[in-house]
């Protein structure tokens, strides 16, 4: 095929932005100039029922695909979450129950709605066609891969350095997963760029069973708002999307500025030319970042809140942080209990009032000076504190979490 239209040429142009890979990018230029609907896929695994802004940012690509009129097919893995995604994993994932795994399956399509265009969606669940598999067609289906190939990904090869174990099972899941590709008719696939494998997988069966391989299109993942690691509940560094407004705001708020033109990109709603242009004149002095900030933070929490919640997280961001009032803080009663030496072990205190998870994440907000007591900070190493002191204290962890004690 010979040179393309402008039109097809823009299209490809907005699909391909801030992707990692893309193979092969002259076939989606094909497919695009064919004029038909195309089949794109994105394939998730139910193993927890909170998403993050990461997992958004292939739903996003998905959604980009919808806007050109597209169909998304969002393929739960109700069959595959039963062996789990090896990608990344340096252990044996946990076996899911059927009860968990639908649990999941079901809060996550309900947030994916947030972002993804219902009309153009389709849901479907691999346990339809895996589990339903013979033994017969299960070997027809592995006879399709060589175990060369399949640990030639980088997970396998690690591990097999390491001296981990690999579970038989867990070879089998690049090739399930393929499986879902031959039977939806995908033309493109989505994924992480950690996903790699597993679509070019899905492309050597569909070449198997003479079907026009799809095109394999990964997505950056999305660093945290730490900085330095890739977003994960794991390392307390996630913007979930069911955070509550105020919360979701000042996560959003809190990110570096180096990461604005990532986040611009890929959590917003921004179109590719808007997010563009405020990165050059971020780059340029001409935008002011903290502004910016702000504007992002109220755009993400609109996609998911909406507006006027949105403006609600903002107005009260802006209260607490540029006039320095105290967060809005709910009342609680707790039994002060006194140990040994008669003092009160503040570790434990956050943890019974929900300002902490743990004991160890409590001491470590207290050596990083972000526990106030009557809007006064607590030394570093400061562990127990005199009973007084926390009596119908007013309690602060950073910014945003905050208690009021009450007398019983």
């Amino acid at each position: 095929m010979g040179a393309f239209s402008p039109e097809v040429e823009q299209q490809f142009e907005e699909l391909a932005s801030g992707s990692v890979e893309l193979v092969p990018a002259e076939d989606l230029k094909k497919k695009l100039a064919s004029g038909r609907e195309l089949v794109v896929k994105l394939g998730v695994d139910p193993t927890s029922p909170d998403l993050h802004l990461g997992h958004a940012v292939a739903l996003r690509k998905m959604r980009q695909f919808q806007d050109m009129g597209h169909l998304g097919v969002l393929v739960i893995g109700s069959g595959t979450a039963k062996v789990g995604d090896p990608s990344g994993r340096n252990s044996t994932r946990p076996v899911l129950s059927d009860a968990e795994i639908a649990k999941n399956a079901e809060t996550y399509v309900n947030q994916a709605f947030h972002v993804l265009d219902p009309k153009k969606t389709k849901v479907v669940y691999n346990g339809d066609w895996i589990l339903s598999l013979d033994f017969t067609q299960m070997l027809t289906l592995m006879s399709q891969f060589s175990l060369a190939r399949i640990l030639e990904r980088e997970d396998f090869k690690t591990r097999l350095n390491e001296n981990k174990p690999i579970s038989v099972h867990e070879l089998t899941y690049p090739i399930l997963q393929a499986l879902d590709s031959v039977e939806i008719k995908a033309d493109v696939e989505l994924g992480g760029q950690d996903q790699i494998f597993n679509l070019l997988a899905g492309r050597d069966l569909m070449r198997a069973n003479e079907m026009e391989p799809q095109v394999a299109l990964t997505m950056p993942l999305l660093v945290g708002t730490d900085g330095t690691k890739k977003m994960s509940k794991s390392y307390q560094n996630y913007i979930g999307l069911t955070d509550p407004p105020a919360e979701m705001y000042g996560k959003v708020m809190s990110i570096p500025d180096e990461l604005l033109p990532t986040y611009l990109m890929l959590a917003s709603s921004y179109s590719i030319a808007q997010a563009k242009c405020i990165a050059e004149g971020l780059k340029d002095g001409s935008k002011d970042p903290y502004a910016e900030k702000h504007a992002l933070a109220h755009n993400i929490v609109s996609t998911y809140h909406g507006s006027d919640a949105a403006d609600e997280a903002r107005a009260s961001f802006k209260a607490v942080f540029a006039e320095h009032k105290r967060p809005d803080a709910p009342e609680l009663a707790l039994e002060l209990t006194p140990n040994e030496e008669g003092l009160i072990y503040l570790p434990g205190l956050l943890v019974d009032a929900g300002l902490a998870q743990s004991r160890g994440e409590a001491r470590r907000a207290i050596d990083g000076g972000g526990v106030k007591i009557n809007d006064t900070a607590v030394s570093a190493h400061t562990y127990n504190i005199k009973p007084a002191l926390a009596k119908d204290a007013f309690i602060q962890v950073g910014k945003r979490k905050a208690v009021q004690l009450i007398s019983n």
